[in-house]
């Protein structure tokens, strides 16, 4: 195995696990994840084509792991995520862990296809091109779903029902 690709590998190690921690509410579960994903890419290594980055190659890995999670399981309420928190720094002032926590719940409270990408493209700093390869989905889908994730969001935190805050064209 060629020593660069290894490094790209660990480098996206934290990565994958902050991703985990925002598709899966249980830290035990998103560890697992994280595993599994780490170790389909070892594995598939070798036959990586190279099209595309391998960040976004493992990320899709994950995020196609994690649907058939979803699937093997029974499908969830996505809003049924939203009480297991992962622990927050004690440091914190309890006005700034509050609005954390009401960021968090709203933010599990998305539909997946939505969370996944505003957690991709805001949290992992990944480009529409890089969420596009991961998920295997068009840029302007990319594109369609961050622009309705942070509308929900926004409406969400606002105070207002998700439906609410959100105009329909007709």
């Amino acid at each position: 195995m060629h020593p660069h690709r290894e490094q790209e590998v660990l480098a996206c190690i934290p990565h994958l696990r902050r991703y985990a921690r925002g598709l899966e509410s249980d830290r035990t579960q998103a560890d697992d994840l994280v595993q599994d994903t780490l170790e389909r890419v070892w594995t598939r290594l070798e036959s990586w084509q190279q099209q595309g980055s391998l960040r976004a190659w493992a990320f899709g890995i994950m995020h196609n792991l994690f649907i058939d999670r979803i699937r093997r399981h029974g499908a969830r309420p996505d809003w049924a995520a939203g009480d297991a928190l992962p622990e927050l720094p004690q440091r914190s002032p309890v006005s700034e862990r509050l609005e954390l926590r009401d960021v968090e719940r709203a933010m599990r409270r998305l539909p997946l296809e939505q969370r996944s990408v505003l957690l991709l493209v805001a949290v992992e700093e990944m480009s529409y091109r890089e969420v596009s390869e991961a998920l295997d989905v068009p840029i302007g889908t990319v594109m369609s779903r961050l622009s309705r994730a942070r509308e929900r969001l926004r409406a969400e935190l606002q105070g207002a029902s998700p439906v609410e805050g959100i105009q329909r064209v007709k």
